[in-house]
């Protein structure tokens, strides 16, 4: 009876690691779909390289997912940082499931076959039509209210395509796809954007259409134009007339109340970030000013963020901000200065001294006397290649000349 016991067991142990095992993902390369409407699907691609944890590939980044959890047939893995997160049931080398944002109620069809590689796959392989160099590009041209401009950024090898719009308010990150025909396609997915870009290219011209998941979509047009600029990011947001200081008191998550009368910001110069932990810019921008201001020397200069969180309680934000500050090793202050929605004109309301909260994120810069010396609307992260290089030293040469005064 003691032999049979033990035998049952040892058995029971056995078939539930063998069903275990048959339930986690098979070891290599996927290829991902989000449906963003009933005609298009979002691709991207990721690798499985344990059963707990996955790389996905958005052209130069490479985002390590490490929280992913198993629930019998169902896996739940999210990016880091981000709130949004995948949930799919496992059936033989497939996922199904969905792609969900909580806090602003999203859910898009999500489904993921394994031992595919290819993004996008090309039906013509016809490389005549080369969209390499800068675009001049116009967003949701026939509607005013709506209407915003960009410059495209694109690096065409064969038919594989890499590049990024930037905007007056950040850039759209990484974007990978291909040049199949006249029919440029580029995507990307980050945990926070899931981003689709078509477009016609003929000639010097494209026409196309943007979709941001499944809850937006608008047009845009563009041509050719090298010499093509964005307005001066130092320009569009400043302080109203009568004001030359910023003035603020916000939460830490210990409850203290922070303001830049504290000592700790006393004859410094400060950087003061309007961001949000939602907002992939703001991861990019965050990631250097933490390095900066890890590695360095200068015992001058301080930071302190100001977080406007969609997170509909004041627990959930904190939590993502905590989330936040651990996954970057962030050391300095991030405040909450709004919960339950991003909207930009509640912002500007929490500092009414500025003239709107045109991006997150935003860059005040303030001088040891207090002074507001310069305001910076939104970030050029690495996806734009030598703006961002030019941004960097843009910024530490700014930085320097205020510590020196």
């Amino acid at each position: 009876m003691k032999f049979s016991l033990t035998f049952f067991l040892v058995m029971m142990l056995f078939f539930s690691c063998k069903t275990k095992e048959s339930n986690d993902l098979k070891l290599g390369v996927w290829r991902a779909e989000l449906q963003v409407t009933p005609d298009e699907v979002l691709p991207f691609v990721f690798e499985v390289t344990s059963p707990q944890s996955l790389k996905i590939f958005n052209a130069d980044e490479v985002i390590l997912v490490n929280d992913i959890i198993y629930s019998n047939d169902t896996i739940v893995f999210k990016t880091p940082v981000f709130e949004g997160y995948v949930e799919a049931v496992i059936r033989n080398g497939s996922l199904k499931g969905s792609f969900i944002k909580e806090s602003l109620d999203r859910v898009v069809p999500f489904s993921a076959e394994f031992g595919n590689s290819d993004r996008f796959s090309s039906e013509t392989n016809d490389t005549r039509q080369n969209v390499d160099g800068n675009w001049e590009v116009v967003f949701s041209p026939d509607i005013e209210a709506d209407r915003y401009i960009a410059k495209g950024i694109f690096k065409q090898n064969g038919n594989k395509v890499t590049g990024t719009f930037r905007t007056t308010t950040g850039d759209y990150r990484y974007l990978e796809g291909i040049l199949d025909g006249n029919t440029m396609k580029l995507s990307t997915f980050d945990g926070a954007h899931a981003f689709l870009f078509t477009a016609k290219i003929k000639g010097g011209t494209m026409e196309g259409m943007f979709y941001s998941g499944n809850h937006w979509q608008e047009p845009f047009i563009g041509q050719r134009n090298e010499s093509f600029e964005l307005p001066d990011a130092n320009d569009l947001t400043f302080l109203k007339e009568g004001y030359d200081t910023l003035e603020f008191s916000f939460p830490d998550a210990e409850g203290n109340m922070v303001s830049l009368s504290d000592d700790r910001f006393k004859n410094k110069v400060v950087i003061v970030q309007v961001m949000g932990t939602w907002c992939p810019n703001c991861l990019d921008e965050s990631k250097y000013y933490s390095e900066y201001y890890n590695t360095s020397s200068n015992k001058d200069v301080e930071f302190v963020a100001l977080a406007f969180e969609y997170a509909k309680t004041k627990e959930k934000a904190f939590q993502s901000i905590k989330r936040l500050k651990e996954g970057l090793g962030i050391n300095y202050p991030i405040l909450l200065a709004q919960y339950g929605t991003s909207d930009k004109a509640k912002a500007q309301e929490k500092l009414p001294m500025l003239n709107h909260v045109l991006s997150y994120p935003t860059s005040i810069f303030i001088d040891k006397i207090g002074k507001v010396r310069k305001i910076h609307t939104g970030f050029n992260g690495p996806a734009t290649g030598d703006e961002y290089t030019e941004f960097k030293t843009e910024f530490t040469t700014f930085v320097d000349m205020l510590v020196s005064e």
